[in-house]
Order: structure tokens, then sequence, then C-alpha cells
């Protein structure tokens, strides 16, 4: 009896240690460094990417699309030009960019995450005070 119950635990333990071993698309978020900042032309946007599951910045991440618009204020057609910028922290993604006007702006990113066989994409809200 003793031997079935360990054999048992033993492969509850394993199941649950493989399951958090293999993370998936949705196990990482992304995050405004600043939430708001002042509108203008020439902002810089920074974005964070972390594990969910162990809070850990996520280095070296391919970002190979975004998309910068205020679809969060009922404007997606009011899109601005992203562009990158070296990045000056492990999981901190930066971009230029303009907010022409106040109001929210919806980032999107999409990225491939280094062991992630699924595509990580996120959005992120920034708000552009006057």
């Amino acid at each position: 009896m003793l031997s079935k119950i360990s054999t048992a635990a033993l492969a509850a333990t394993l199941s649950l240690a493989a399951s958090a071993a293999m993370a998936g698309a949705g196990d990482y978020a992304f995050e405004p460094v600043t939430p708001q900042m002042k509108k203008g032309e020439d902002v810089t946007l920074a974005v964070r990417l972390t594990n969910k599951q162990t809070g850990k910045p996520i280095p070296d991440a391919v970002i190979f699309k975004t998309r910068l618009d205020m679809a969060p204020d009922g404007m997606a057609e009011m899109e601005s030009a992203v562009a990158p910028l070296p990045s000056r922290e492990p999981g901190v993604y930066a971009f230029k960019t303009d907010l022409p006007m106040a109001g929210r702006y919806q980032m999107t990113l999409s990225v491939k995450v280094q062991g992630e066989p699924e595509t990580v994409t996120g959005k992120v809200i920034v708000t552009a005070v006057k």
C-alpha cells in the first residue's frame, strides 16, 4: 500500500514539475515602465517584459511587430510610428514615438522569447498628458 501511495505522489510531483518548467505564450506579461508621460514628439516609451510565474525580466526577446494607436479612446486609426531604441536594462524594451495628443495609447507587441515556441503577444496602455 505504501509503495502505491509513494508512486502516485512521485508521479504527481513529476507532473507538476514538468508543467512548471514548460512556459507558454500566456506566461509572459508586458507593462509600461512609465504609464503616464507628456504628449509630444520623440517620446521614449519603454515596456518591461516579465515571466508571470517568476516575476523575472525576459532579456533578449526579439520584437518583430509593434503598433501604437489610440484604440483605448476609440481612435484606432490614430497610429504613431514606432522605432526601437537600445535597451538599458534587461527585460526593458524602449521605443521612440510621437504622442501627438493627450489621451490613452495602446502599444501592441509581438515577440519571440528564447526557448518559447509560440509567439508572445501583449498590449500595454500608456496615457499621454498635456
